[in-house]
């Protein structure tokens, strides 16, 4: 990691197939899954969603509870196995601190569940790396580490639906 980056990682096992964790974890809108915690705003709302987020290229905005907005651009995607994009124009308190970000998420079968590996990593503005890094320690790890299982819980409960009823398919996006 470059001297003016911050990141973490966590990682979770969810009792699904590799396909249905991708599908959860990435086709449902954030709202749903990204609260608040401490001073990091929730994500509230979302512009410019595609139909689906899932294509090298596309964008969205998403809108934060406390006014600030953040760009999400696709950079890689192989379905059922990783997903990556890059953060920009960060707004507010955060575009004063970071020049961007990049998320990776990765899918690795393990028998019949998947191995969830989630990272993030913030590049600093010049002169703020030692405040990034802080914030990273002490709020971002921890968020993380909340937010994975609530995507692990969502990710079961539609594993479980479909195995009672093979004929549902899970489309997050409808809900």
């Amino acid at each position: 990691m470059e001297a003016h980056s911050a990141g973490s990682s966590v990682y979770g096992l969810a009792r699904a197939h590799t396909g249905i964790s991708w599908d959860v974890a990435l086709q449902t809108p954030p709202p749903a899954f990204y609260p608040s915690f401490g001073p990091l705003p929730a994500v509230v709302g979302v512009q410019n969603q595609p139909n689906t987020w899932d294509r090298v290229g596309y964008s969205r905005t998403l809108l934060l509870s406390d006014g600030s907005s953040v760009v999400e651009t696709i950079t890689d995607s192989e379905r059922g196995a990783s997903f990556g994009y890059d953060l920009t124009d960060f707004t507010k308190l955060f575009g004063n601190l970071v020049s961007g970000a990049r998320a990776e998420w990765t899918f690795v079968s393990e028998r019949s569940a998947t191995l969830i590996t989630w990272s993030y990593v913030f590049h600093a503005r010049p002169g703020r790396g030692w405040l990034v890094r802080a914030i990273v320690a002490l709020f971002w790890a921890r968020y993380m580490r909340r937010v994975l299982p609530r995507i692990i819980a969502e990710i079961e409960a539609v594993n479980a639906r479909s195995a009672h009823d093979p004929a549902e398919r899970h489309d997050p996006l409808a809900s």
